[in-house]
């Protein structure tokens, strides 16, 4: 049986990227009509109803947004109960230094974790993997520095604003600069797998 049974489907993945990017788009627009506690309040509901929805349909729930999902319950909680919206302005940026340091951490101890979440995509020489994930740790540290500069110089809204249009391109354009990187020193093309 070839991998290709085991890669999500067309489908999956559009159900995958609606239960990690509604809870997001929701808190956007609830922030924008009643401000940050109540969008505060929709981002804490939707997030775990979107892990629940994704263990059920999708019969597993990815690390990432289960990680994620659990700073979204911690950090949000923490702002409703306190009514202060500094835990949810700053969860990005702890959420970031975290995921630095683990990967930097993890290298360190000779654990590489981005290889873990992504060899099955595809297979790659054990120096690029160490480039990428030093890389990525870099990449985490820059986002959280973007998020402090942001929410502590501008209205709530622009940070929220940035948090769902602006962090989500900056992420796709920094993964697309790693493509170049990681075609050229793929050991997996399907090429190789035909002879």
């Amino acid at each position: 049986m070839s991998d290709d049974s085991k890669k999500p489907s067309e489908k999956q993945q559009l159900i995958k990227l609606g239960l990690e990017m509604g809870p997001l788009l929701l808190f956007f627009v609830v922030n924008s009509m009643y401000g940050i506690f109540a969008g505060t309040a929709v981002l804490v509901t939707t997030t775990l109803i979107s892990l629940v929805v994704s263990r059920i349909v999708l019969k597993r729930t990815p690390i990432m947004p289960l990680v994620g999902g659990a700073f979204i319950l911690l950090f949000g909680g923490l702002t409703l109960y306190f009514e202060d919206d500094y835990f949810i302005k700053l969860k990005p940026t702890i959420v970031n230094l975290l995921f630095a340091g683990a990967l930097a951490t993890g290298l360190l101890l000779g654990r590489n974790w981005l290889k873990l979440l992504f060899e099955s995509a595809f297979q790659l020489p054990e120096n690029i993997w160490r480039v990428l994930t030093w890389r990525w740790a870099g990449f985490f540290v820059v986002l959280a520095i973007i998020n402090e500069v942001v929410w502590r110089t501008q209205t709530t809204d622009f940070w929220v604003a940035f948090k769902v249009w602006g962090i989500m391109p900056i992420t796709i354009v920094f993964s697309m600069t790693q493509l170049p990187l990681i075609m050229r020193h793929r050991t997996d093309h399907p090429a190789d797998k035909d002879s």
